[in-house]
């Protein structure tokens, strides 16, 4: 580990290079973007720059990678800029297995990250309609998991297990009791906001493939415009809903520089409107659907910081009470203006 974040060893970096025709490696150094447990490694050579990464344990199932490159391929096919995927030199696969580890060689696409105008969170909006709309009837041999944030076992047993996983945390000494009471809080939330979803008629709602973690930073933008969407290693079959109002969540979530204790309560209701307004134009969503988003965001921001914590105690370098406080806050002032947003998330 490296701060916490799982890394590519030289010897095996070695094993999986050589699989591929790359042409001579001129740099090479590790790329600490996205999941602590799945290291990637940015790679010059002078065939260009590529990135690889190996997949973290319980997303690296072959029948699971295999499934998440027919996407890809099926979004290149139409026209959504993913990134290409280098097969090995002699088997031709799209996937490296070495030692039970299974391993990805990308090609590296330059881009920008989010900027958080509202130009580059219209976009974030539209391409996820793209995709939706690309992957609607689109079946695969292997069938993906369905669920994911919404009415989960896994959400309620993490919350659970977070007193256990934080409570030898100095920020927690002392107040002990808050954070029962604060568990106990995100607890009540997310089973009303499950409530208020399945009377609404979730089961009975269309379900395709979707990406799974539509945020920033698995978009890349030059120009205002998205040229490369990331990690689909989450991709699965549900409403899509369940992804728009994820997005419209982690496009507007305001988190400022510095400790979580000093974020703000409120979201950019202005980048929410915009993410929402670039999706919806280009997706029917029934009006019940619409009367899901906010229940769905309150639901998915529990299920963010729940899993972390109880599997860490942290989310990243961040104690995990700091972190249950933070969404405490933000589940509140969801519900607090959730009237005010569905005027015209309904309109």
């Amino acid at each position: 580990m490296a701060n916490d974040r799982e890394i590519i060893e030289p010897d095996e970096l070695a094993e999986v290079l050589k699989r591929y025709d790359l042409g001579a490696i001129e740099k090479i150094r590790e790329y600490p973007r996205g999941s602590r447990r799945s290291p990637k490694i940015l790679i010059d050579t002078t065939s260009g720059r590529y990135v690889l990464k190996r997949r973290a344990q319980g997303r690296d199932k072959p029948a699971r990678v295999t499934f998440a490159h027919t996407v890809l391929w099926r979004l290149r096919e139409k026209g959504i800029p993913v990134p290409d995927l280098l097969r090995t030199r002699d088997s031709r696969e799209s996937m490296l297995i070495i030692h039970g580890r299974v391993y990805e060689l990308f090609k590296y696409v330059p881009g920008d990250h989010y900027d958080a105008s509202l130009a580059h969170t219209s976009q974030g909006g539209k391409t996820l309609a793209r995709i939706h709309r690309a992957l609607r009837n689109f079946q695969t041999a292997w069938q993906p998991p369905a669920g994911g944030y919404h009415d989960s076992d896994r959400v309620r047993a993490g919350l659970n297990s977070i007193p256990s996983a934080v409570s030898s945390h100095d920020s927690v000494l002392g107040h002990e009791s808050d954070l029962l009471a604060l568990i106990q809080e995100l607890y009540e939330s997310y089973e009303n906001a499950t409530r208020a979803v399945n009377r609404l008629g979730f089961r009975g709602w269309e379900s395709r493939i979707i990406h799974g973690d539509w945020h920033p930073g698995n978009l890349r933008y030059r120009n205002d415009r998205v040229v490369a969407v990331l990690d689909f290693d989450a991709a699965r079959r549900c409403p899509p809903v369940m992804d728009l109002a994820n997005g419209m969540l982690q496009f507007s979530i305001v988190r400022n520089a510095g400790d979580p204790e000093r974020w703000p309560d409120f979201f950019d209701q202005a980048r929410m409107r915009r993410f929402f307004a670039g999706y919806a134009d280009r997706i029917r969503l029934t009006r019940r659907q619409r009367q899901a988003v906010v229940y769905l965001m309150i639901e998915s921001l529990i299920a963010e910081c729940a899993a972390p914590v109880a599997a860490t105690g942290s989310l990243g370098q961040i104690p995990g009470y700091v972190v249950l406080q933070m969404a405490r806050r933000k589940v509140r002032w969801l519900h607090t203006n959730k009237l005010h947003l569905e005027r015209w998330i309904l309109a």
